[in-house]
């Protein structure tokens, strides 16, 4: 949604894609697997249809399992579909998007917030490591 940059407005589309890879391997606790549905409708009469999470798994894989969770977490504006789409799923590790992904000093950079909780994160583990 772009809520590190400075040009951030909630009626805009800042423009940030959403990488996730290994969706092949998506894991859920409880039953939801066998028991969570998915409902389809296209308005006409009779034509409800349910498919459960472990079929949509074999049909479609973990990645549109994967997109209907966040579709559900996204607000429900007309800028849904459009962020959306900013979310490429992979059920591999291989990903076409690999140049996209800035690098300073041979340690990878995601800018704003992100960057800064993965920092303090290493500090931590360095603190912890070193007096050991």
């Amino acid at each position: 949604m772009g809520k590190h940059k400075p040009i951030y407005d909630p009626s805009t589309d800042c423009g940030d894609y959403v990488v996730a890879t290994g969706c092949h391997g998506i894991h859920v606790t409880g039953r939801k697997r066998t028991q969570k549905l998915y409902y389809t409708h296209n308005t006409r009469p009779g034509s409800l249809k349910q498919m459960s999470m472990e079929r949509m798994i074999e049909k479609w894989g973990g990645g549109e399992v994967l997109k209907k969770a966040v579709r559900g977490m996204l607000p429900k504006n007309r800028l849904r579909d459009k962020r959306l789409a900013r979310l490429k799923v992979f059920e591999g590790t291989a990903h076409p998007y690999k140049q996209n992904i800035i690098k300073f000093n041979g340690r990878t950079h995601f800018p704003g917030p992100v960057m800064e909780a993965i920092e303090a994160a290493n500090k931590e583990a360095k603190v912890e490591l070193s007096s050991k």
